[in-house]
C-alpha cells in the first residue's frame, strides 16, 4: 500500500510541529500550511496529496472557505475538518460541503490516523472508478 501524504493545516504552530512527528511515526507523508491560502497554493503544486487535515478557524482563509475552495479545485482529494471550537451543527456544515468527517480538537491520534486511512482509502477507490470508466470509454470507442 502506498504511502499516505496528507497535507496538515493549522494556524498554531507548535500543533502542526507535533502532529507532523506522531503522522510521519505512522507512515504517512505531511505537508503543513498555516492557513487556507497556503494550502491552496500546496495542492495546486502537488497532486499526490490524498487527504487534507483542516483547522476551522484560521486567519487569513476560514477552514470552510478554504474546503470550499478545496473541494472546487481539486474535488477528489478527501478533507477531515479537524476543530477545538466544533459544534455538531459546524461539523455537519462542512460535510454537506464535501468534507469526509469531522473531528474535535484535541483528537485521539489512533482515531485520527483510521479516519486518515478512511479517507484515503475512499479516493483511492474513487480515483479508481475513474480510471476503469476512461478505459471503457476508450474501448467503446474502437472500431
Amino acid at each position: 500500500m502506498p504511502m499516505t501524504k496528507v497535507l496538515l493545516v493549522d494556524d498554531e504552530q507548535s500543533f502542526v510541529e507535533t502532529m507532523i512527528k506522531r503522522l510521519r511515526k505512522r507512515d504517512m507523508e505531511i505537508v503543513a500550511a498555516f492557513d487556507g491560502r497556503e494550502a491552496l497554493a500546496r495542492l495546486d503544486e502537488d497532486d499526490g496529496i490524498e487527504v487534507v487535515i483542516l483547522d476551522i478557524r484560521m486567519p487569513v482563509m476560514d477552514g470552510m472557505e478554504a474546503l470550499k475552495e478545496i473541494k472546487s479545485r481539486h474535488p477528489l482529494v478527501e478533507v477531515i475538518m479537524l476543530t477545538g471550537h466544533a459544534t455538531v451543527e459546524t461539523g455537519i456544515a462542512g460535510m454537506k460541503r464535501g468534507a469526509f468527517d469531522y473531528l474535535l480538537k484535541p483528537c485521539d491520534i489512533n482515531q485520527l490516523i483510521s479516519k486518515v486511512n478512511e479517507a484515503a482509502a475512499h479516493r483511492r477507490r474513487h480515483q479508481e472508478k475513474i480510471i476503469e470508466a476512461r478505459i471503457q470509454a476508450i474501448t467503446l470507442r474502437k472500431p
